[in-house]
């Protein structure tokens, strides 16, 4: 099996205008507009041993559905699937790079794991993906920011080189040589009113989020409390119920859609036994 050479050439180092824009000069303005694809981000490879950082940092396995957005030759899937066996698809909307993905797929031997199709990033259904790599522009990122929220699921790992997602605080940060990697998992929604039942205790619950992070307030059995120090790890769910008078409450459990659910824990002052679901 022939692996393909990714090794970053002069021109495509430094060809933002290279290659990937070039169009024949004897055409009029007006043609070699129209036969340039109109890019929302340059074409500028990913470095190899970033691609395997940012593997590495997903915990890719064979049984990850991994997409690249902004594609390029494909190298991202191509060492996906050859080094883990993980499958994917990749989109570009430049079509001399998709032909260039399949092709070295084909010299890889991985072809029947992943694909690539000629599509514009932003219209591209991304809920199928356990893993989501990009290496877009700071604007782009935070366009696609919602949509991660909202449409994968909790869990799903997002890769970044260079760039950040706002406000969005990392769950982990790499440097390879002078180039910045960030991770994210995306987090259950819990935002809103929940009912918590602990024993014989109730807890009414009014959380706000912010991305992996969430605080509000509690009503245990008719008293106001505090709801603090919340963290979500995907769908793994803790968070402390503090009363104004009483022993605090640490809750570890597991979000799944509209309820939680008690995980195992070990502390003594760990809700054993305890429930929840939407209230709202």
């Amino acid at each position: 099996m022939q692996t393909p050479d990714f090794r970053l050439n002069r021109r495509t180092a430094l060809g933002l205008i290279g290659t990937a824009l070039s169009v024949p000069t004897a055409l009029p303005v007006w043609a070699q507009e129209s036969r340039r694809p109109r890019l929302d981000v340059p074409y500028v490879p990913t470095p190899q041993d970033v691609v395997d950082r940012m593997l590495d940092m997903a915990k890719v396995t064979s049984s990850d559905f991994v997409m690249d957005l902004g594609c390029g030759d494909g190298r991202m899937l191509v060492t996906a699937a050859r080094k883990f066996g993980a499958s994917g698809f990749g989109v570009d909307i430049n079509p001399d790079r998709i032909l260039e993905a399949n092709d070295n797929a084909k010299t890889a031997g991985v072809a029947d794991k992943i694909s690539f199709e000629v599509r514009n990033l932003f219209s591209t259904p991304i809920e199928k993906a356990s893993v989501l790599t990009m290496y877009l522009l700071p604007d782009v990122n935070l366009q696609l920011r919602p949509r991660i929220l909202k449409e994968m699921k909790p869990g799903s790992r997002v890769v970044s080189h260079a760039f950040t997602m706002g406000d969005w605080e990392t769950d982990q940060r790499a440097q390879v040589g002078v180039r910045d990697i960030y991770f994210w998992i995306v987090p259950a929604q819990v935002e809103g009113k929940w009912t918590v039942r602990e024993g014989n205790d109730t807890y009414a619950l009014d959380l706000k989020q912010t991305y992996q992070k969430f605080d509000g307030l509690a009503t245990v059995n008719g008293a106001g409390a505090k709801v603090t120090g919340g963290q979500l790890i995907g769908d793994r769910i803790s968070f402390t119920v503090e009363p104004a008078n009483g022993r605090h409450r640490i809750f570890v459990g597991k979000v799944d859609g509209g309820k939680m659910s008690v995980d195992t824990a070990s502390a003594t002052d760990v809700a054993r036994d305890w429930s929840a679901t939407r209230a709202n």
